[in-house]
């Protein structure tokens, strides 16, 4: 009998049906692989206030609703969203106001494993409590907590309903992997390759298309979910390169063991090579001028703020001079984005097969991975035009 989702093409699934962090809280599940992803965040808490500082006050009588875009599973989504409300908070303090009820909306496509995240959450505040001693509480949480699952490349809110949308580490996701780079017929077709880094430019360019149609949306979307007055901030994956084919971090990340690693299979005559072929990461890491001429066309944004930020390693080791831990690390990190849909595509004894290769082969290099893989952001701060 073959693997359960062996005969599945990523392609032609649609991906907001699958397509998820691993959940759960195991050792390659995104909340045990997202620290990196905390310390990235926190180095540019800096540019979130900026934007905080921007979104203009409704009356204290109306509550301030915050919606973070690809939430996923860990704790990362909860720490955010309670900076962003103590930050407000103190704004309406410094203008002598009682601050106002908060609401958060977590969101993310129906299989993200909400069950998990919800578990993260501290318990609501005592309904006798002023908002003052919520915020001081620690322990409690000052704000009404709801779980949105959909695509953020559609429709997820009532026009003007949210004041803040937030969104890190997740717009680099694209809708869909390009027809075109699954179709033999096709000069796009990616022969040989699981991700477009050092891929002929055919290739690369459908995934920029994908890419600038997808922001696009997304763009759209939230201009009419927005309030009057309100802001966007947004983290996606980015590049220093020119070039779309040097896709930076992520292409060493998926370029590189993780491709290797499928090349084994097909070698060692676990898969076919059409059937690593027709597997594609579908992320595009954007350049600033990419994510520029998007946000200038739609016009549906005035920019304030646009920068590639350097975050660093993707991998917290504790031991950085071991060697199997960085190996593991790297094998976690790939399976805790990836997983999802290397099991769906080949299934869950093969995916297992993979990752163990990608773990020898990051522990035979683990000096090397340290010191070339790093991370870039776009960071864009955006309000309405």
């Amino acid at each position: 009998m073959a693997p359960k989702g062996d005969n599945v093409l990523v392609s032609s699934i649609k991906l907001e049906k699958i397509f998820s962090m691993k959940g759960g809280k195991g050792e390659s599940s995104y909340a045990n692989n997202s620290k990196a992803q905390a310390i990235h965040a926190r180095s540019m808490l800096h540019l979130l206030k900026e934007t905080l500082d921007r979104v203009q006050l409704s009356s204290p009588e109306v509550p301030f609703v915050v919606a973070d875009l690809g939430c996923s599973s860990g704790s990362n989504t909860i720490n955010t969203v309670d900076v962003i409300i103590k930050h407000i908070a103190k704004r309406y303090e410094a203008l002598g106001y009682n601050p106002p009820e908060f609401s958060a909306f977590f969101s993310d496509l129906p299989s993200n494993d909400f069950n998990t995240l919800f578990q993260l959450f501290p318990p609501l505040a005592n309904h006798g409590s002023s908002m003052e001693e919520t915020l001081a509480a620690d322990s409690h949480r000052s704000y009404f907590a709801a779980g949105v699952p959909g695509s953020f490349y559609r429709r997820l809110f009532p026009s003007m309903s949210i004041d803040l949308f937030h969104s890190a580490f997740s717009l680099h996701w694209l809708s869909q992997v390009p027809e075109s780079v699954v179709d033999k017929r096709s000069a796009a077709y990616n022969k040989g390759r699981v991700f477009i880094h050092g891929a002929k430019e055919s290739t690369v360019n459908a995934y920029k298309k994908q890419f600038q149609a997808d922001l696009a949306s997304f763009l759209r979307l939230r201009a009419k979910e927005l309030k009057k007055g309100g802001s966007m901030f947004l983290v996606c994956l980015g590049r220093t390169s020119v070039d779309p084919t040097d896709q930076s971090g992520p292409g060493l990340l998926f370029g590189t063991h993780f491709q290797d690693a499928w090349n084994d299979l097909v070698q060692e005559g676990l898969i076919t090579s059409e059937k690593r072929d027709n597997f594609n990461i579908p992320v595009y890491a954007s350049s600033l001028q990419d994510f520029k001429e998007v946000v200038e066309v739609d016009g549906s944004f005035t920019i304030n703020k646009l920068e590639i930020f350097k975050g660093g390693s993707p991998f917290v080791v504790n031991q950085p001079d071991d060697a199997a831990e960085v190996g593991r690390a790297l094998a976690n990190s790939c399976r805790s984005v990836s997983g999802v849909l290397v099991d769906a595509h080949i299934g869950d004894h093969l995916g297992n097969e993979l990752f163990s290769r990608v773990e020898k082969r990051g522990t035979s290099q683990a000096k090397e991975l340290l010191e070339q893989i790093q991370f870039f952001h776009v960071v864009a701060s955006l309000s309405l035009a």
